[in-house]
């Protein structure tokens, strides 16, 4: 890293700008929910996420160390993700955001519905 990327380099931003991306928390959460899944598995819980994006997303959480992928020597070889542990230790404040969202989801909608009809 050079000396003005080190200067302007701020981790915790870096980290959280990672897992705020549109699919990081999604996936996380699925694998919350339904343990050790393969890549299909994964695609077929959040089917409006493509084959790439989904890909990218798993390579990004697997470098930052929060899910694990185990390839099994076979014929077709089979691959399984699931969360480490630090993936496990960020569940309890995903839990508050969703639960936050599903509190606060009909007052943001009227929100944005209120917003958009002032905006025409």
């Amino acid at each position: 890293m050079e000396e003005t990327e080190k200067k302007d380099f701020c981790p915790i931003r870096d980290i959280i700008s990672r897992l705020s991306d549109k699919w990081s928390l999604l996936v996380i959460m699925t694998l919350s929910w339904n343990g050790t899944m393969r890549f299909n598995e994964i695609h077929r819980s959040m089917d409006d996420i493509s084959q790439r994006m989904l890909t990218v997303t798993l390579r990004s959480l697997e470098a930052d160390g929060l899910i694990s992928r185990q390839i099994y020597p076979e014929v077709p070889p089979r691959v399984e993700y699931k969360l480490t542990s630090i993936g496990e230790s960020l569940l309890p404040a995903l839990e508050v955001l969703v639960n936050w969202a599903k509190t606060n989801t009909d007052v943001i909608f009227k929100s944005r519905d209120k917003f958009e009809m002032a905006e025409k």
